[in-house]
């Protein structure tokens, strides 16, 4: 179990060069002047999220992880989008041949219309090109709508350590398990096929860092030497823990437990103005990595918003200069470039 080396390796980081050390250095502690840059989606605010496009620029501009969200297809591929239900996230909605593939399903209690990879096999989901999830907002990113196919996890491997031979350094990959205890209530569980394409890659702690909002999902995964990191919602729970909320999980106790199985924290960013969270976190030996940095006025807080349109940027460099200056170990950002640039002052 990763927790049980946490020691040795981070003796075996301090050793090692820093471009080849980057994931595990800051699994193992991280250096508080140089926080970690994790491409949310690949580079979300410029590529169309989760295409080998967005992926290749978020890396290309210094991230140093990129983050790939799994869900299954119908003969049980994990493959690459944001959620299961992909009509925003690519062009099936055009495809006169899948028309009978949309419908309406229960997921995490939230009932949901659309189409869903899970009736899907994965040689017609790869018929289907990618969107811009959000064209209101990122209009400049539809120029890409259509150039890129629905990824699988294998291929996000594949791409980050040709990314990593290119660029000279790690890039790791950051896989999160998508609505676990719902594709298990299905017979498609995530954990299995996460572990064997881990170990089929031979990934280690310098390669790969796996994330869940549901805890019992990471506590599958304890066996494969990984780090492991929980995502903290802001408001309920954890769908698979009904009665805990995140609110507990990030009490000094809620810390200890979590801390049990789990190497990181992921809250949402507003969780760590006006609270010791950060504090009570690294007291309890976690790491911490907040989410989701965007450049766009709407997603700032009012004190970093400059004009007056929603999606004009406003000045993202002074949030970052502000979690940088917290201490936090890493950042989660649709902007790689911009928090890279930032991380240097």
């Amino acid at each position: 179990m990763y927790r049980i080396r946490r020691r040795s390796l981070l003796l075996a980081a301090a050793a090692t060069p820093a471009a080849a050390a980057v994931p595990a250095r800051a699994a193992s502690g991280g250096h508080r002047d140089r926080p970690l840059v994790i491409g949310h989606r690949g580079a979300a605010g410029w590529r169309p999220e989760h295409t080998a496009a967005a992926y290749t620029y978020g890396a290309q501009t210094g991230a140093d992880w990129i983050e790939p969200d799994l869900v299954p297809t119908k003969d049980g591929v994990l493959v690459v989008r944001h959620e299961n239900e992909i009509s925003q996230t690519t062009d099936v909605a055009s495809h006169a041949e899948f028309a009978d593939r949309r419908t309406t399903k229960t997921v995490d209690g939230r009932s949901v219309t659309g189409w869903f990879t899970e009736d899907f096999t994965l040689a017609e989901l790869k018929t289907l090109r990618a969107v811009e999830r959000l064209p209101a907002v990122r209009n400049r990113n539809t120029v890409f709508d259509g150039r890129d196919r629905v990824l699988t996890f294998q291929e996000v491997v594949d791409l980050a350590r040709k990314l990593s031979r290119t660029h000279g350094r790690t890039i790791a990959v950051f896989p999160e398990t998508k609505h676990p205890t719902y594709f298990r209530s299905i017979g498609l569980e995530l954990e299995p096929r996460l572990a064997a394409a881990v170990r089929r890659n031979r990934l280690g702690p310098r390669e790969c860092v796996i994330q869940s909002f549901e805890p019992t999902s990471l506590q599958r995964m304890t066996g494969l030497g990984l780090p492991l990191w929980q995502a903290l919602g802001t408001t309920g729970g954890p769908y698979d823990l009904p009665s805990t909320t995140y609110q507990d999980m990030m009490t000094p106790a809620g810390l200890a437990r979590i801390a049990e199985y789990a190497d990181w924290i992921g809250p949402d960013k507003s969780s760590l103005t006006g609270t010791s969270l950060l504090t009570d976190a690294h007291a309890a030996g976690l790491r911490v990595g907040p989410y989701t940095f965007r450049s766009e006025n709407q997603f700032l807080p009012p004190e970093f918003r400059r004009g007056t349109g929603p999606n004009d940027f406003g000045d993202a460099f002074a949030e970052y200069a502000l979690y940088y200056d917290l201490g936090v170990d890493a950042v989660v950002t649709d902007f790689p470039d911009l928090a890279v640039i930032a991380r240097r002052g």
